[in-house]
């Protein structure tokens, strides 16, 4: 599935996901591909996404509440799952990735998701 979009995956999710986004052919890095990135804020990351014209993937709803307060960008993937192992996380993203992909690319600026519903902003 080769896409033009571009992530970073936020420190608190598992690396794998980077590598999982990049084996389905989109751009994707994690956090600490940054030198001190497991030290980054949500500032910090907010800017390197809008830099980089990349979509952040977390599950900090301080994204998606400053999303609310100040709008888009960047663009922002909250994963609302709890804990979850990695394999089963990769799993599901994988059966919602298509889904996820194509709001995206119809200029969506938000998606919350958990393992039951998807809400587009």
């Amino acid at each position: 599935m080769a896409s033009d979009l571009k992530f970073i995956v936020d420190t608190q999710l598992p690396p794998v996901l980077a590598s999982f986004l990049s084996r389905k052919g989109f751009d994707a890095i994690y956090t600490t591909s940054f030198f001190e990135g497991y030290l980054l804020g949500d500032e910090e990351i907010s800017q390197l996404a809008v830099a980089q014209n990349r979509i952040i993937i977390t599950k900090d709803s301080d994204f998606s509440e400053y999303y609310f307060l100040k709008g888009s960008p960047p663009k922002i993937l909250h994963l609302s799952v709890g804990n979850i192992r990695n394999r089963d996380l990769v799993d599901w993203l994988d059966s919602v990735l298509p889904l996820i992909a194509s709001f995206f690319e119809a200029g969506s600026d938000m998606i919350e998701i958990n393992l039951k519903e998807m809400i587009s902003y």
